[in-house]
C-alpha cells in the first residue's frame, strides 16, 4: 500500500524510536529482577462517576481489552449471510428482538453484536452502485466482483449469454473446500437455487436460470446447464455433505406433482427429477421434504443430506412458527448440519443465508423482515454453541441492504413497529397533521398515489403491515450503502475497517490454507 503523506517520515522514525525506548526500559526492569508493572484499569485516571453508563461502558471496555486477536489456522469456516440485512435493519431487528423479550431494546445486545470484530462492507458490483445478490454472493464465495444478475462468473462475462461466459468462471470456496477434502454445507430459507446459495456452486450468465424451463433455448443449445442441474451434477470432490433450502419445483419435471402442495406440480421441462438423480448418485444419503423428515435425520449416522422443505421458497419466520408442524428453523437446520459436518477430521465450509429477509423488505413489510433477522440471530447463536472459535471462524454479514429508514424523533421503548411517539408522550404528526410510523421505506408498495394515508386508528404492528414508502414500486429496492460484517475466530480480526466485499472470501481462504500453522 502507497504511503500517505500525511504520515511524515520523521514522526513515524519519532513512534518507532519511543516504542524502542519502552520496550528496552521494561527488558532492563525484568531483568534486574523488577516484576513488571501492574496495568492500571483502564479508566483509572479518569474522574469515576457512580453513573451506570459511565461504570457500564468501563466494564464493556475491559472486556475489549481482553480479547486477543486468534492466528492460528481455521479449521472450520462458517459464513452467515442476512439477505438485505443492512445497518438500519440489524438495529430495529434488535430493538424489535429486545421488546419481544420483555426488556430494553435500545440497549439490547444480539448474540451478532457480541461478535468481537467487525467491520464495514462495499456492495457495489463491477457494473451498478446497487447491487443485486447474484454479484454480491459472487463477490463474498468467490472473491470477484461481476455484474447484476451473473452468478458465479468474472466480470467479463456478460449477461444473458451463455457461449460467452465460457471459461470466465470462478471457483468459490466451497469448490476449493471440496478439492482439498473438506466437507461443505449450504442453508437457505430461499430456494436453494436462488442467487446466493446458488453462488456456492453454480456459474450461470443469469441468476433466474434456476431450472431448464427458464432458460432460453440459445442457452441451452449453447451447452449452458440450469442451477438446479448444476447443483445435483456438481463436480467438486464429493459434493456438498448438507443442502437445505427451499426450491423443490426446480428439481421435479412438470409431470409430477408436489408431494406437499399435491395440486401443484414441479416446473422442469426436461422431464427429469433431479430428487432421484441425487439419491442415484448418493444412495446412502437422506432426502427430506418436511420437518418428520428432518426430526428423523441422525446427524452422527448420515453422510449426505438434502432437504427442499418448500415448493418454492421456505415459510417467513412469523409464517413458520405459527406451523410448528412444517418445517424446521432456521436454527435448527444450522445445528443439524454443524452435527453433520463436524464428523469430517479435515474441517468444514458452510454458508447459512436468512433469504426471506430481503423478500420481506420487498414487500414493504419491516416486521415480517425484523422476525427473519431474530431467526438469523438465533441460528448464530446455535452455531456458536456447537463449535470452538479457537478454531472456526464465523463471519456474519449481508449481500446488500434495503432501502428501510428509522426516522422522527420516538421516545426510548416506543414500539418499533409503531407510531412515533416522542418524548413528550406526544404522538408525532407531519406538516399534514398525520401521524407516522418509525420505521419507513425510501419505496416500495407501501407508496400511495395521492395524500398520506392516517394511520391514527390502523395497528402498525400486525403481522404484514406495509410501512409507508415514499416512491411507488411494486418491489422495494436494495440499499447501496455499506453493510456491517461482523467476526469471531481465527483470523477475524482482518474483519475490520472498510472493506471490500470480495475481501470476505480472501479472508476465509487466508484462515483456512494460507495462515501459518
Amino acid at each position: 500500500m502507497r504511503s500517505s503523506p500525511f504520515f511524515a517520515p520523521v514522526a513515524l522514525a519519532g513512534f518507532v524510536a519511543l516504542a524502542s525506548a519502552c520496550a528496552s526500559t521494561q527488558d532492563a526492569a525484568q531483568s534486574a529482577g523488577s516484576a513488571p508493572a501492574r496495568a492500571p484499569a483502564p479508566t483509572a485516571n479518569l474522574p469515576q462517576q457512580a453513573d451506570s453508563y459511565f461504570q457500564g461502558g468501563a466494564a464493556a471496555l475491559q472486556k475489549r481489552l481482553a480479547v486477543q486477536p486468534n492466528t492460528r489456522r481455521a479449521r472450520n469456516v462458517i459464513i452467515f449471510v442476512g439477505d438485505g440485512m443492512g445497518v438500519n435493519t440489524l438495529t430495529a431487528a434488535r430493538i424489535f428482538q429486545g421488546q419481544q423479550a420483555g426488556v430494553d431494546g435500545e440497549s439490547f445486545t444480539t448474540t451478532m453484536d457480541a461478535l468481537p470484530f467487525s467491520g464495514l462492507v462495499k456492495t457495489y458490483a463491477h457494473d451498478a452502485q446497487v447491487s443485486d445478490s447474484a454479484p454480491t454472493a459472487t463477490a463474498m464465495f468467490s472473491g470477484v466482483k461481476t455484474r447484476n444478475d451473473i452468478i458465479g462468473l468474472t466480470q467479463d462475462a456478460p449477461l444473458n449469454d451463455c457461449a460467452a461466459s465460457k471459461g470466465k468462471e470462478a471457483r468459490s470456496i466451497f469448490a476449493l473446500a471440496e478439492a482439498r477434502g473438506l466437507a461443505t454445507g449450504i442453508i437457505s430459507t430461499a430456494r436453494i437455487t436462488h442467487a446466493t446459495p446458488a453462488a456456492t456452486f453454480a456459474h450461470s450468465a443469469n441468476r433466474d436460470w434456476e431450472n431448464d424451463s427458464a432458460m432460453p433455448a440459445e442457452a441451452k443449445a449453447a451447452g449452458c446447464v440450469d442451477i438446479a442441474r448444476q447443483l445435483v451434477e456438481w463436480p467438486e470432490g464429493d459434493g456438498f455433505e448438507v443442502v437445505f433450502g427451499g426450491g423443490r419445483g426446480q428439481f421435479l419435471p412438470s409431470s409430477a406433482a408436489d408431494p406437499e402442495e399435491t395440486t401443484r406440480n414441479g416446473l422442469r421441462g426436461d422431464g427429469r427429477d433431479l430428487v432421484a438423480a441425487w439419491r442415484a448418485r448418493y444412495p446412502s444419503g437422506t432426502y427430506v421434504w418436511n420437518q418428520a423428515g428432518f426430526a428423523a435425520i441422525d446427524p452422527a449416522k448420515t453422510d449426505k443430506a438434502l432437504g427442499l422443505f418448500e415448493r418454492d421458497h421456505m415459510k417467513f419466520e412469523a409464517q413458520r412458527a405459527a406451523d410448528a408442524a412444517g418445517e424446521p428453523s432456521l436454527a435448527e437446520m444450522t445445528a443439524k448440519a454443524i452435527n453433520m459436518l463436524a464428523r469430517d477430521q479435515d474441517g468444514f465450509v458452510l454458508m447459512v443465508e436468512a433469504g426471506r429477509i430481503d423478500h420481506a423488505h420487498h414487500g414493504g413489510a419491516a416486521g415480517v423482515a425484523l422476525a427473519d433477522t431474530v431467526a438469523l440471530d438465533e441460528a448464530v447463536k446455535a452455531a456458536l454453541a456447537l463449535v470452538d472459535p479457537a478454531e472456526t471462524l464465523v463471519i456474519v454479514t449481508a449481500d446488500h441492504s434495503h432501502n428501510l429508514s428509522i426516522v422522527g424523533y420516538p421516545k426510548r421503548g416506543n414500539p418499533i413497529l409503531g407510531l412515533s411517539v416522542d418524548v413528550d408522550g406526544k404522538l408525532a404528526k407531519g406538516a399534514d397533521g398525520k401521524p407516522y410510523t418509525t420505521l419507513s421505506y425510501a419505496d416500495g408498495p407501501g407508496a400511495v398515489d395521492g395524500a398520506r394515508a392516517d394511520l391514527s386508528d390502523v395497528d402498525t404492528t400486525a403481522p404484514g403491515f406495509r410501512q409507508p414508502a415514499l416512491t411507488p414500486q411494486r418491489s422495494a429496492s436494495h440499499g447501496g450503502e455499506d453493510v456491517p460484517a461482523r467476526a469471531i475466530g481465527p483470523w477475524a480480526h482482518l474483519v475490520s475497517g472498510t472493506l471490500e466485499q470480495h475481501e470476505l472470501f480472501h479472508i476465509a481462504a487466508y484462515a483456512l490454507w494460507s495462515a501459518p500453522q
